[in-house]
């Protein structure tokens, strides 16, 4: 298949990109704006292949869509703003991204004629729940502007499929991690500030729940509902491995041989759900194996960031956290 990638050169994008190279024989091509998460420093290791080709464009413009669109078989549309804390001192381009964005790349690919359609979410647009896990069927209560723009693209995304038939599929993972993550996610934020001598800021009681998913066993799921998924369809991605960001800290803070002396509790943010958990046994159905070990995994994407302070340190006058 030729595959269309929009937001390639992100930190999902980048390493499905790889997957998808490394897996298939198929074609990609990156459509990317280069924003502040956006790096060309991602691909450089697959720049020379020559099924790979990148196109700098942003999904809010349509011509720009609509030209380098054409051709392709299939669309993964990972394109989006992404961070809670950004939506909240910048609300507006999350709708404009996420939504706006949206619906021309779905009018575009189906104008284009593509025969699948991936669009890949959040379990964010869920909300927050006390016991048990949200199902595919289940209500959106999203609690940032982040995750609301992301459950209106969700809709938009399906509503194509309800309209014009364009065969859309959704997925929603959970929290990923792994590396070329932007370091003000938690994970690279943490590591990051801690190996320059910093301390690492925890919210509130840190008893804030998550389900930790390493971002390989997201992109092989991503792989199998492109293939597999059926249009109009849902599926949830987790990583089955539920920890409190305090659980998380310490155990990044254990990777690098340091101690609780490195936290600094500080107020937390608005809206901040307290546990994220979602039901993945449509996505089983289709084959999907169990994920990585969440400490074992962890190790490998500090070590990542202790070898690549070439890469991320640049990066850290871009980052952006309350």
């Amino acid at each position: 298949m030729k595959l269309f990638v929009t937001g390639g050169a992100g930190f999902i994008g980048s390493n499905l990109v790889r997957h998808l190279l490394a897996t298939s024989d198929d074609e990609v091509t990156v459509f990317d704006a280069l924003t502040y998460a956006g790096n060309l420093a991602n691909l450089t290791d697959v720049d020379a292949d020559r099924r790979f080709r990148f196109v700098q464009g942003d999904i809010t413009d349509r011509g720009a869509v609509a030209e380098a669109i054409a051709g392709h078989d299939a669309v993964i549309h990972l394109a989006a703003e992404s961070h809670v804390d950004r939506s909240l001192l910048d609300p507006d381009v999350f709708v404009r991204t996420n939504c706006t964005g949206t619906n021309i790349v779905c009018d575009e690919a189906g104008r284009a004629g593509v025969q699948r359609f991936v669009h890949v979410s959040t379990d964010e647009v869920y909300g927050s729940i006390d016991v048990g896990g949200f199902a595919e069927t289940d209500a959106l209560t999203p609690s940032s502007p982040y995750s609301a723009s992301k459950a209106g693209s969700d809709l938009i995304a399906l509503s194509h499929h309800t309209s014009s038939g364009l065969p859309v599929v959704v997925t929603r993972s959970s929290n990923q991690f792994g590396p070329n993550q932007f370091p003000e996610k938690l994970i690279p934020y943490f590591v990051t500030t801690l190996l320059r001598g910093g301390n690492v800021p925890l919210y509130g009681d840190g008893l804030n729940v998550r389900d930790w998913l390493y971002v390989e066993d997201n992109c092989m799921a991503v792989d199998l509902v492109l293939r597999k998924g059926e249009p109009g369809q849902i599926y949830n991605i987790g990583g089955d491995n539920e920890r409190t960001n305090r659980e998380v800290t310490s155990a990044v803070l254990a990777c690098l041989g340091l101690d609780d002396s490195r936290v600094e509790h500080v107020t937390d943010r608005p809206g901040h759900d307290r546990r994220y958990c979602i039901v993945t046994n449509k996505l089983s159905a289709l084959g999907s194996s169990p994920g990585r070990d969440f400490e074992a995994a962890l190790e490998d994407v500090v070590r990542w960031y202790v070898d690549h302070e070439d890469w991320w340190a640049p990066l850290l006058d871009r980052v952006r956290n309350r």
